[in-house]
């Protein structure tokens, strides 16, 4: 019975940390996919300098950026 409370408890802390919850931020059509662990942002903004569009992905995990390819 402990062995199944314990399954039960690890499947429940993994979903909370891993399940991504979307945001969508109001600049142009970026989303941001949160959880406790990681972040994806699909961004798709207006470039501050020059004309155009800023798009690409950027993962961070643990807060530290892991990939970064916004053009």
């Amino acid at each position: 019975m402990k062995k199944k409370i314990t399954i039960a408890a690890i499947i429940i802390l993994l979903l909370v940390l891993l399940v991504p919850i979307p945001a969508h931020v109001k600049d142009g059509g970026t989303v941001v996919y949160g959880a406790l662990v990681y972040r994806v942002s699909d961004v798709h903004r207006l470039a501050i300098q020059g004309d155009g569009y800023e798009e690409g992905i950027i993962i961070e995990i643990l807060g530290f950026e892991v990939f970064n390819n916004v053009r």
